[in-house]
């Protein structure tokens, strides 16, 4: 059993940003000379999470306008009474969603669906700096 640990860094556009990061997944998966094992994916951070849905203007919109109705950021959060930051909402969003997803791999590919893709979701009401953690393990 090996295990690797790489970094993805990326810079966001704040709330409603939602980045395909399959790609740069992907590609940490063929460098690795792994055949079949656990991908996961893990954001740093208490505003963002890790999601997978097919990625297409549809569907990042209708992504956008699902948190927006659930999670609204013009009302009142306790959190934001705590710090005076105005992102409660962003700390919601980001609890209800995760941090992380597992994907198995075999044959050195993912096993996601066909119109599946990895997904970063901001949701801090300010542009941000992420670091996401790949870990793969297997053989």
């Amino acid at each position: 059993m090996k295990v690797i640990n790489e970094k993805i860094e990326l810079k966001t556009n704040g709330c409603g940003d939602l980045i395909n990061i399959t790609p740069e997944i992907t590609q940490f998966l063929q460098t690795s000379m792994m055949r079949k094992g656990n991908l996961t994916v893990f954001v740093i951070g208490s505003t963002a999470a890790i999601t997978s849905f097919e990625y297409e203007s549809g569907l990042i919109q209708d992504v956008q306008n699902f948190f927006e109705e659930l999670i609204p950021p013009n009302k009142k959060y306790h959190h934001d009474e705590t710090w005076g930051d105005a992102n409660g909402f962003s700390h919601l969003r980001a609890a209800l969603q995760g941090p992380s997803m597992t994907i198995p791999f075999d044959d050195a590919e993912l096993l996601l669906g066909t119109w599946q893709q990895i997904v970063l979701a901001e949701f801090d009401n300010k542009p941000r700096k992420r670091h996401i953690i790949v870990q793969i393990i297997g053989e």
